[in-house]
């Protein structure tokens, strides 16, 4: 007995050390409106803190955050911490009018909340209207105090966030779209870490600059933090081992070539073993949709070794240039997605209670009764939608789910998404005509707690089959696999890997076909599921589940904050 009391209090001093070792940081946000200049003109760009990009936030596995966000802007805005797990701190998690309403201009709001199990590189951005196009920044989660990253400790650690810039108001951009029905203006440059860099007007004065020494292994924490496209990112005569992706480790893999969806992350070592100079690192589009209009600039940031020889006086050397794919090169992309596997064997819901099929994909409108034509500039005068099973998704405005749900508010939402589409059809063929439009609905999906849950998502080819990035909030889950065409159940389950596959928080659906996932939902909530192209999210293309608190307290939401804004 007394040695079962002694390993008793050993285990709880145990405890007590750990949780010793965890802190909390405390931060302050103030969104404000901050003048930026950039291809040669001067905005009033939406900032925190004045910074662009924001602050990067640095944490230990474990450790718990509490932002207080004011807002001294003149929008409406919330910030999502993208890919943070959220457990019953669903309040803390930010899509607007899906956990909360909004601060409002003048009103703050304190985000709590800690990070268990994750690490590597999240992100946090706005999640309202367009601001994360410039409210966003790198959320750097180190490993608990006292263990090891499972690769030799990096010399330094940079994170490079790929973003998008437009040459306007990108809350003008998309209200001008939501106005016409028709698709928003692309962007005008891409950017690292804030700057377009050497290939766009009035930058070079400005690019990026990364340090190396040589010989030294780095460790780059790379971000597409980019509104509406998926890029792909190289540095000249350089190769990457992949060693995380979404703050979970993988097992490390070779390449030269990054593809990131918007809100994916990639951590890589990159080792300066070549021969002392400055070297491009460069990002521009993978557009998989065929005819759609998109920005095919190209950013750059120099990768600078700290022993280049200085040029001589007026003469100019141009670093040396990677090679990057072309704009619509599938197979690379494939060919990098697919290379991911988590860095141990892995335990996979085998036995399935949720049994989930999802369509993902566009749509076009018919011109409403007495509607102008202005407001119908879509193709043949329609206007862009997007859906989920036939469902384009509506944001509620006077309440947030979380709150109707949580306070038994009726008429919110309704809990009849459709658990697979309403009308069976050839997805990646030639769609008939009379399944572009979809119905518009604020439905949930709602899931019991600690429910096993499978979902093949698949592409259509409805308008234009394109790549989807898909995010699923308040959790991971495992990639089992991925390909073209129309999933198939008798032959595509084969395919399947229920050994290692990938922890993600956002699945690239490849275009024109499907990626199949699999999470166990225990983490009781709202939680919305979306495309992270934040063009087809203002379409719709969106859906939520509603996860069900458990029996006990610690599976249940938490009571909301006191400061949780009202609408």
């Amino acid at each position: 007995m007394s040695s079962l009391l002694f390993y008793a209090i050993l285990l709880l001093f145990a405890n007590a050390a750990s949780l010793a070792k965890a802190k909390i940081h405390y931060h302050d946000f103030v969104i404000q409106a901050t003048p930026v200049k950039r291809l040669c003109n001067t905005h009033s760009t939406i900032t925190v803190n004045g910074q662009f990009p924001g602050p990067t936030l640095e944490v230990n596995n474990g450790d718990t955050l509490a932002v207080k966000v004011v807002n001294r802007a003149q929008y409406n805005v919330t910030i999502h911490w993208h890919g943070v797990r959220q457990m019953r701190t669903a309040w803390a998690d930010g899509p607007e009018f899906i956990t909360q309403c909004p601060i409002r201009p003048g009103g703050s709001y304190t985000y709590r909340f800690t990070i268990q199990g994750q690490e590597g590189t999240l992100w946090w951005h706005a999640h309202s209207s367009w601001l994360r196009a410039t409210v966003y920044g790198a959320l750097v989660i180190h490993p608990k105090e006292g263990t090891a990253y499972p690769f030799p400790k990096p010399k330094r650690q940079t994170p490079i966030l790929l973003g998008e810039w437009w040459d306007a108001n990108p809350i003008d951009v998309v209200r001008q779209a939501t106005r016409t029905g028709a698709a928003p203006n692309a962007s005008d440059a891409y950017t690292i870490n804030g700057q377009p860099g050497d290939l766009y007007k009035c930058s070079n004065q400005d690019t990026t600059i990364v340090h190396v020494d040589s010989g030294e292994t780095n460790l780059l924490r790379v971000i597409n933090a980019g509104l509406n496209q998926q890029l792909f990112f190289s540095v000249a005569n350089h190769k990457f081992t992949v060693v995380g992706a979404d703050a979970s480790y993988v097992k490390p893999f070779t390449t030269s070539v990054l593809m990131l969806g918007p809100g994916q992350t990639t951590d890589v070592l990159i080792t300066a073993n070549q021969p002392p100079a400055r070297y491009y690192m460069a990002a521009r589009a993978y557009a998989s949709a065929q005819g759609a209009p998109f920005d095919n600039t190209t950013t750059t940031a120099i990768l600078e070794y700290k022993a280049a020889p200085c040029p001589a006086k007026g003469v100019k050397i141009n670093p040396a240039f990677p090679s990057l794919p072309a704009f619509n090169d599938t197979a690379t992309a494939t060919a990098f997605t697919s290379s991911f596997r988590s860095a141990t064997k892995v335990e996979v819901p085998t036995e399935i209670d949720e049994d989930l099929f999802f369509t993902v994909g566009l749509g076009l409108n018919n011109c409403p009764a007495g509607a102008s034509s202005s407001s119908c500039q879509g193709p043949n005068g329609t206007r862009f939608t997007a859906s989920m099973n036939n469902v384009s998704f509506v944001l509620p405005s006077n309440f947030s789910l979380l709150q109707a749900h949580h306070q038994g508010i009726p008429g919110v939402f309704s809990t009849d998404f459709p658990s697979s589409p309403p009308v069976k059809f050839d997805y990646t063929g030639n769609v008939s005509r009379s399944l572009w439009q979809p119905i518009s609905a604020t439905k949930v999906y709602k899931l019991s707690y600690g429910a096993r849950v499978q979902i093949v998502l698949q592409g259509t080819s409805i308008v234009t089959a394109e790549n989807h990035p898909i995010h699923l909030h308040g959790y991971d889950f495992y990639i089992l696999a991925e390909g073209f065409g129309n999933f198939n159940p008798q032959t595509d389950t084969s395919k399947f890997n229920l050994v290692d596959p990938p922890l993600r928080n956002t699945a690239s659906v490849p275009v024109n076909g499907w990626s199949v996932i699999r999470f166990v939902a225990d983490n009781p909530g709202i939680w919305l599921m979306h495309c992270h192209l934040d063009v087809h999210i203002t379409w719709g293309l969106a859906m939520s589940f509603l996860v069900e608190n458990g029996v006990t307290e610690l599976e249940a939401v938490e009571e909301p904050p006191v400061d949780l804004p009202v609408c």
